[in-house]
Formats: C-alpha cells, sequence, structure tokens
C-alpha cells in the first residue's frame, strides 16, 4: 500500500470519560458549573437526562454546558431512569442514587441488560443498600431503595471493570460515613480511576490513598461547582491515529495533551513501536508512518481496552503475527468485541482467531467486505478507516457512531480524497 505525503487536521470531540465523570460530579456539587468542549454524543444525552431527572438543571448554552448542581440531594424520579447502552452512565448512576431516599429504577437498552454489575451491586449491599435485579440477576434493570449511602470499609475483587470503582468513589463524599475501598485481585483499565481521582480533586475532594490499592474517601465533603474545560478524546482521536499509521496521511489532532491521563493516549506509544513518528506541534499531535515493522509481537491491553479495535485493524494490514492479550473484558462492551472483531476480520480476508483472553491476528492483505458493526462505535469506526485503504469495505448502521463522536463521518471525509478505498463506507 503507497504511503501519502498529504497532511490533513482532523477534529475530535471532548472525551467521553471525563465528561462523565465531570457531570456526576457537576450535578452533585452545589451552585452552577460550566463544563466547556464537553461531549454531546448519544451516551453523555442519556446520562444528561437521567441528572435532570436526579434534580439537577443541565443546559446547553454556546457550546457549553451549564449545570445548576444539587448540593448532593437526589430527587426521586416520576419514572425509570433509561441510559441506553451507556454503561458508563449506568454504573456511575448505581452508586449515585444510593445518595437519594426512596426507589430508583435503572435500566437500558437489550444489551446493557446483559451486561453486568453484580460486582458493583454486591459492595453495596456490603454497606446495607437494598439493591435488586428481578429480571436478570446482576444485569440491568437494577432496583434501589435507598435511604442514603451508608458507607464503610469495602472490598472489590477481580475486577472485569474498573468502572464499579469509580462509580463509588465519585458518590462517597457524599456517604454518612468515610468510605474505605480496597482492591485484592486482578483490576483492568486503571488509568481510568486516575482520571476519576483526578477529577474529583479538580472539583475540591480529596481521596487518600494510604496504601498501594486502597482508597480512602473521607465524608463530609462536597464537590465545588466551578469552570471547567474537558481536553479531547484519545479514543475517537485512534481512528485517525490508525488512518496515518496505514499510511493514508499524516495527520494531526489539536486539542490533545502529552500529559493527559486518559489511558488510550498510550496507543501513540504503540504506534511509535511499530514504526510511526509521533510530534507535538503548537499544541496538536501529529502521527505518520512510512512503513510498519513486522514479525510477531504481543499487546497486552487491558489498561487500554477501548483501543483493541483500532489495533486489530491495524494488525490485518501489518506484516506478522499480532497476540492481543488481557482483554478478555471485551466481551461485556457495546458488544462481544472479541468475537465481532474476530467474525469481521475474516470477512475481509484476514485470519483472526479468539483466544481467552484477546487475539491472534495474522497480518495480510486486506479485501473488500460488508461489515456487520453489532450496534457498536468502535467496531463501526475502526473498520471504516479500513475501508479507505481497500476498495469494497462497506459498513453497515454507520448512526452507531452517534454513541461516541456524531462527527466522525464528517471528519473521515477529509481523509478520503486520494485514498485507495476512495472512501466507500456505503450502508
Amino acid at each position: 500500500m503507497g504511503r501519502s505525503d498529504r497532511e490533513v487536521t482532523l477534529e475530535v470531540p471532548g472525551s467521553k470519560s471525563i465528561t462523565q465523570r465531570a457531570l456526576i460530579a457537576a450535578a452533585l456539587a452545589k451552585g452552577p458549573s460550566r463544563l466547556r468542549n464537553a461531549l454531546l454524543a448519544d451516551d453523555t444525552l442519556y446520562l444528561i437526562k437521567a441528572l435532570e431527572l436526579l434534580g439537577a438543571e443541565i443546559e446547553v448554552e454556546e457550546g457549553e454546558l451549564r449545570i445548576g448542581g444539587t448540593g448532593g440531594k437526589i430527587s426521586v424520579p416520576p419514572e425509570r431512569i433509561f441510559v441506553g447502552n451507556n454503561g458508563t452512565a449506568l454504573r456511575f448512576l448505581t452508586s449515585l442514587v444510593c445518595l437519594g431516599e426512596g426507589r430508583f429504577v435503572l435500566d437500558g437498552s437489550p444489551r446493557l441488560r446483559e451486561r453486568p454489575v453484580e460486582p458493583l451491586l454486591r459492595v453495596l449491599r456490603s454497606m446495607g443498600v437494598s439493591v435488586e435485579t428481578p429480571e436478570n440477576p446482576g444485569c440491568p434493570p437494577v432496583l434501589i431503595q435507598s435511604c442514603g449511602l451508608p458507607g464503610g470499609q469495602v472490598v472489590f475483587e477481580d475486577l472485569d471493570s474498573s468502572q464499579y470503582v469509580s462509580s463509588l468513589l465519585l458518590s462517597s463524599p457524599y456517604a454518612a460515613r468515610n468510605v474505605g475501598i480496597q482492591l485484592a485481585g486482578r483490576t483492568v483499565s486503571e488509568p481510568y480511576i486516575a482520571m476519576t481521582l483526578q477529577v474529583m480533586e479538580q472539583f475540591g475532594v480529596a481521596v487518600e490513598k494510604p496504601a498501594a490499592n486502597t482508597f480512602c474517601v473521607p465524608s463530609g465533603q462536597a464537590y465545588r461547582a466551578r469552570s471547567f474545560t474537558i481536553e479531547g478524546d484519545y479514543s475517537s482521536a485512534s481512528y485517525f491515529f490508525l488512518a496515518a499509521a496505514l499510511g493514508l496521511a499524516r495527520v494531526r489532532v489539536p486539542h490533545l495533551t502529552a500529559a493527559s491521563l486518559q489511558g488510550d493516549a498510550r496507543f501513540l506509544k504503540i504506534l511509535e513501536d511499530l514504526g510511526c513518528t509521533v510530534a507535538w506541534r503548537d499544541g496538536d499531535v501529529e502521527v505518520a508512518c512510512g512503513q510498519l515493522h513486522g514479525g510477531d509481537m504481543e499487546f497486552p491491553m487491558g489498561d487500554i481496552p477501548d483501543m483493541v479495535p483500532s489495533l486489530a485493524v491495524l494488525a490485518a494490514f501489518r506484516p506478522g503475527r499480532s497476540v492481543i492479550t488481557e482483554s478478555a473484558h471485551l466481551r461485556i462492551k457495546e458488544s462481544n468485541r472479541l468475537a465481532a472483531l474476530a467474525a469481521e476480520l475474516h470477512k475481509i480476508g484476514i485470519s483472526a482467531r479468539e483466544t481467552p483472553d484477546g487475539l491472534i491476528i495474522n497480518g495480510g492483505r486486506p479485501c473488500g467486505g460488508d461489515i456487520e458493526t453489532y450496534n457498536d462505535h468502535r467496531i463501526a469506526m475502526s473498520f471504516a478507516v479500513a475501508g479507505l485503504a481497500v476498495p469494497g469495505i462497506r459498513i453497515a448502521d454507520q448512526d452507531c457512531v452517534g454513541k461516541s463522536f456524531p462527527g466522525f463521518w464528517n471528519e473521515l471525509q477529509k481523509l478520503s480524497q486520494g485514498a485507495p478505498g476512495g472512501g466507500k463506507n456505503d450502508p
């Protein structure tokens, strides 16, 4: 595949992960907050509607979110709280509604009803919270009869999602007693816990770390309302970095920071290890690639699971065998991403198979094919980039990218001119 010398600047929205954490903190704070560069996509709109039902006042004005916080006083909504397929919102709100007094029902799409939340429910029950999952054990809908979050000492064991920890951390300042959290055994996606702690600190809440894998949130604290600017989303940028790695253009993405706590920033280091160049210029990051390194390589992805679809598509073009490990928890994402990636790579002529904790992909010469997205935004966006490199790749259900990146197709069009695949990602 030829390499392009074109330079293309591509815009990404604000970080989805930071937006959702900042929304929780601002909704619990007392007084007005402003979130600049917040992501407005399906996931965050579901969370905004949920927080409004719980008493926050939220409006979009001049490109920013204005939030009137509740001061930690949660209203009982007149209806169930529906969050679509937003697993982050489900988990964050599960702890948050425990701050109220009354009956709360959290529910979502058919796929969300298959995604587990039991590890968090187990911890909340150990505190004394009344929690039920009446239709599918350990999965939504979640029924909580709350009279406040009691607090106390809890242990999370062998987690398949760090969001359970972030959920309890975010609501703990308003618990009746200090909250002590210990992590035992396996923990995945740890950079997201660090991100949660940073957002909490930026909104005025201190979390103590008395020992490794141990957190203490003193009771009696409260978030402070503030103006807050959200950095660009590395997860969304990864698709454009992938395009650069495939030689489609020299790609420049603004509004990202080299000092980011977003774990997905590590994707840039992976690309450097594979032969790409990464440069920071005037606050933008620029990625280019001459030729990808070949040979057998292993990629542990436990801390950055959302990067696996981008890496899997890159592995399809890279000469050699790519072994993706520490990624079993991808089976409980928006789709079973391991099965989905293996199936769709086969459709474009690439040998790929699931392992218990990841994928083995043998790079080759991808061809055209009809890609099923499984209503999963990350499957759609990663294979859409492959469609710029190879003619005949068609993406079904293009609208699913609205979950995290509504403007994705418009930005991708900037890359399509002169691309081998012509940008023909027809539905």
